[in-house]
Formats: C-alpha cells, structure tokens, sequence
C-alpha cells in the first residue's frame, strides 16, 4: 500500500545558500530559489565559482587533453581485475554536470566529441577503452559492450541539455525501443536462466539500466512520445528487485554487471530508513524525473520518512545525526556529495535538505521558501 506523501515542502533557501559549498549555493540560485530571487550578476558570480571549488577542481584537474578521464569511460572506482586505475569519463563528466560546472566549459568541449562518437556505429576498437580486451577474447561481447557504452553516451548529453539533438533524440528512440521491448515480453518476469551453478541474465533480455533511465528523465519531449513506454517502466520499477546475484555471460566470460535496474533497488527497514540514504535519494529523484515515484511503494515510504526528520524550516535534521549518510554503492558517485565538508553539524545536512528541496520541485509541489 502506499503512503500519501505531502504535496507541499519548505526550501530554506537562505540556509542552504550560508551553509553550502559552491556548487550547492549555484544549484540553489538556479534550482531553488524564486524567480527574482537574487540579482543576475549574484547567481553568475555564484557560477562562476564552481570551477574553484574544492570538488570541482578535484574532478577537472584528472581530465587529460583527450576529453577522457582515467583512460577508460564507466568506471566508478579503481579496479585491478579491469585495469582500472581510477573514475573513468561517463562518471566523471556527469559529476561536473551536478557540481554546475558551467556548460561552455573547457572539460565538456573536450568530452562532448567523445561522447557524440560513442553514439554512432563506429566499430573502432579504441572506442572501447576498457572493454577491448573483453571483446578481442570474446568478440561475442561486442555488441553487448557497444549498446552499454551507448546508453552511458546518451545519459550523459541528456543530462547536459542535448536533448533536441538529432544525434541523441535518434540513440534515445532506439533505447527506449529496445527497453519496451523487453518489457512487453515474458522475460520482464523471467528473465534469468541457469549456467551450472550461476544465475545469468537471459542473452536476450534487455532491461533497463540507470544510464536508460536517467537519460529518459532528462528528456521530457521523449517521455512525452513515448508515454505508454514510459509508464510501463515506472511500474516496473516499483516492484521489488532481485535479491539474488546474477551474472552476464559474453561468450566463456561471466560479467557481474552493475548497471542493471531490474526494480526498485532501494533497501529499507519497516520504518522506512535506507540503509543506502544517497542511494535511495538518487533513486527517487530518477523516479521523479519520469513521473513514477506514485507507484512505488518503497521510494514513497522513504521518502516520507526523510521528509518526516525535517524541521520547520525544511532542514533536514534527524536526531542524533553525527556523520554525514554514507554512500555504500558507487552507482551516486556523480551526485553525491556535493558539499564535502563534514566538520559542523549543517555540513552534515547540506545534501540531504539540498536534494530533498530538488525532489520536491520536481514533483511540482506547493513550495513555500524559508
């Protein structure tokens, strides 16, 4: 059953603008506040110092003349087995995207050819990057590999506004295809089979990702064209996702994937606590996005219990709040946290009362600005 979430919220928009870092207070300018809240030259001013904040200047000093970060396009963390040594170019990019580095930037012309050739059925195996060993072994890979890559593209420009453009409105189309697809078959129930003793996804499902649905939460006009798409994915996300872990096959070689959204992902107590708060919170601004948290029960019962631990003035302040939540999957590296500070207890807050502010005019609820 679902709980009926508020259909107002408070935004301490002051508060957030003393407390936050240089990207929240930007965010805040140009997400937040009123029309006319501040002067044009405060909000640009505010813009224009996100290139020299601690978080931002962390993420653009790594990028490489290349337009590419860490040599490799989707990794979220180091990793050995991959050869991985750190973030790669989808990840990062994004990052820039929610810390409000301005769009006519220096790392965003650089990455945006990048991105725009990943679109197209360019078979040069450098396009690869990590991947190219996985697909000279086991050439069967390819094109499991290049749709992966493919929807990572597409999320990113959409995520950066290129939403009209014919390049990404044509990959958008043929993702959203291949999405509804799948949902309309019987392998939305059953999509798993056996290989010995490993659970695999089946070779012929295509399920959503989160790289698919953010990129459609960024595109309005496509969800708009495809509305019955649309909905039958909301549904489907609101149903409980597999518990089980479950492999990819390419060839001999057993991939653990990651990107996967075979439901909703967000572990909560009865009470409604997430165990993963950044995570959850992700989730359902996703979910906001495309116009589907009423159906999932999950993401509305925490939501609701976040929004309970707010105060008067829409802080959110629960008790006993002594370190910053946690995010324990690196799935939100991009988003979270944008205000590195943890020294003060408002430090604490920040991301928290920023996102549940956001989630709340996404929803288009009755706004009141403290």
């Amino acid at each position: 059953m679902l709980l009926e979430l508020p259909s107002q919220h408070r935004i301490p928009v002051s508060w957030l603008l003393q407390y936050g870092s240089e990207p929240i207070r930007y965010r805040t300018y140009r997400e937040l506040a009123p029309e006319g809240y501040a002067p044009a030259e405060v909000v640009e001013a505010a813009g224009a110092a996100v290139p020299s904040s601690k978080a931002a200047v962390a993420v653009a000093k790594k990028q490489k003349d290349t337009g590419v970060w860490g040599g490799n396009l989707l990794g979220l963390a180091p990793s050995a087995a991959q050869g991985i040594k750190d973030v790669g170019t989808v990840p990062q990019y994004r990052r820039l995207l929610q810390l409000g580095w301005p769009r006519d930037g220096r790392p965003f012309k650089l990455a945006d050819r990048l991105l725009f050739r990943l679109l197209t059925r360019d078979e040069n195996p450098a396009l690869l990057f990590e991947y190219q060993k996985l697909v000279v072994t086991e050439p069967a890979a390819g094109e499991w590999v290049r749709t992966l890559i493919r929807e990572a593209a597409s999320c990113a420009l959409a995520e950066a506004g290129y939403t009209e453009d014919p390049r990404l409105r044509g990959a958008g189309h043929r993702i959203a295809s291949a999405v509804s697809q799948f949902l309309r078959s019987p392998l939305a129930e059953k999509p798993f089979a056996r290989s010995g003793s490993n659970l695999t996804l089946h070779p012929e499902a295509h399920p959503p990702s989160w790289y698919s649905v953010a990129m459609l939460g960024s595109m309005p006009n496509l969800q708009r064209e495809r509305a019955g798409f649309t909905e039958r994915l909301g549904h489907y996300l609101a149903q409980p996702a597999p518990k089980k872990a479950f492999v990819v096959q390419l060839g001999k070689k057993l991939v653990k994937p990651t990107h996967f959204l075979l439901g909703d992902p967000i572990e909560a107590d009865p009470k409604g606590v997430a165990k993963d708060l950044p995570l959850a919170l992700h989730y359902i601004e996703l979910l906001a996005r495309i116009g589907a948290l009423h159906t999932a029960p999950v993401a509305t019962k925490v939501l609701a219990r976040v929004l309970k631990d707010c105060d008067e003035s829409g802080v959110w302040n629960p008790k006993g709040l002594r370190a910053a939540p946690k995010a324990l999957s690196k799935l939100t590296y991009h988003a979270y946290p944008l205000h590195l500070e943890t020294k003060t207890a408002e430090d604490r807050q920040v991301d928290v009362t920023f996102r549940l502010g956001l989630i709340a005019k996404l929803l288009g609820w009755v706004v009141e600005y403290a």
